[in-house]
């Protein structure tokens, strides 16, 4: 019997000058369009000292500006990882009618402009909108005040934590839950003992994504609040009527913060990207 012997090929690799170019371009653009502005922020931020730091972030409209936001983020995160993962679940284990509808709206925020989004919320909830005059026989606020925040923020990320989680329920199959329902497991006890148990770290990184893009918001945010200092300004629009007052320190200050959640963000989304390519293989 005649033995067949593998033949290997040669790896292809280009050209030394055409990677060392490829690389210094690649590094070029980090270091151009992502570590000097980094620098730049905390430059400027720490540019008159750490008290001049610590005074900006203290001011009453700073603190009132951090609590909307956060308070926001408490809201947004966790209606739509109720509603993210209610859709993932339906439209990666079920058929139903509608189905490629509910995918078209959940991916509708990220077609909109925020700015567009927000607009669509003074016409329909405004003082002369289409549901203005109702609102107001009840003495109901909505636009100006922080419902109107917390529904642009909630709309302009609810699909986030959907958008993680559809693929991965779908490549993770429902033998796993075909085999408990078989076993006289009823459906919620299936979802909360496999789904969810399955899907935690996609749960994670989608929370992760929702609760950054939540917090540093500014189209939607900027139409709906009306602007008014120390009620309805997030921290966003707080930076931003800080540099138009030319208080530069601390209005970098202040974006400050919003940077080191940047980077947070960016450390725990790569830790559970290996995390969950450890568990893939």
């Amino acid at each position: 019997m005649e033995r067949i012997i593998p033949v290997s090929h040669p790896t292809i690799r280009d050209p030394w000058p055409i990677r060392a170019v490829l690389v210094g371009v690649a590094i070029a653009f980090s270091v151009l369009f992502l570590l000097v502005p980094l620098f730049a922020v905390f430059y400027e931020a720490f540019q008159k000292g750490v008290f001049a730091y610590l005074s900006a972030i203290q001011k009453p409209a700073a603190q009132s500006a951090i609590q909307l936001t956060l308070l926001v983020a408490s809201i947004a995160v966790p209606a739509n990882l109720i509603f993210g993962l209610a859709a993932a679940w339906a439209i990666a284990k079920f058929q139903f009618p509608g189905k490629s509808l509910l995918i078209s709206l959940i991916d509708l925020p990220f077609a909109v402009s925020p700015v567009t989004s927000g607009l669509v919320f003074v016409l329909l909830f405004g003082a002369r909108g289409w549901f203005g005059p109702l609102l107001s026989a009840w003495n109901i606020k909505i636009i100006f005040a922080v419902p109107g925040i917390v529904l642009a923020t909630v709309f302009v990320t609810f699909p986030f934590v959907a958008r993680e989680l559809i693929p991965l329920l779908q490549s993770q199959g429902s033998d796993e839950e075909q085999a408990a329902l078989s076993l006289g497991a009823n459906g919620w006890s299936t979802f909360w003992r496999i789904t969810v148990p399955k899907a935690r770290w996609g749960i994670l990184y989608g929370v992760i994504l929702c609760n950054a893009r939540a917090m540093g918001e500014f189209g939607a945010v900027s139409v709906v609040s009306g602007h008014i200092r120390g009620l309805t300004n997030t921290i966003p629009l707080h930076v931003e009527v800080l540099y138009n007052d030319y208080d530069y320190v601390g209005a970098f200050a202040v974006a400050s913060l919003l940077t080191l959640l940047a980077l947070v963000t960016l450390v725990i989304k790569g830790l559970l990207t290996w995390r969950m390519q450890e568990r893939a293989f």
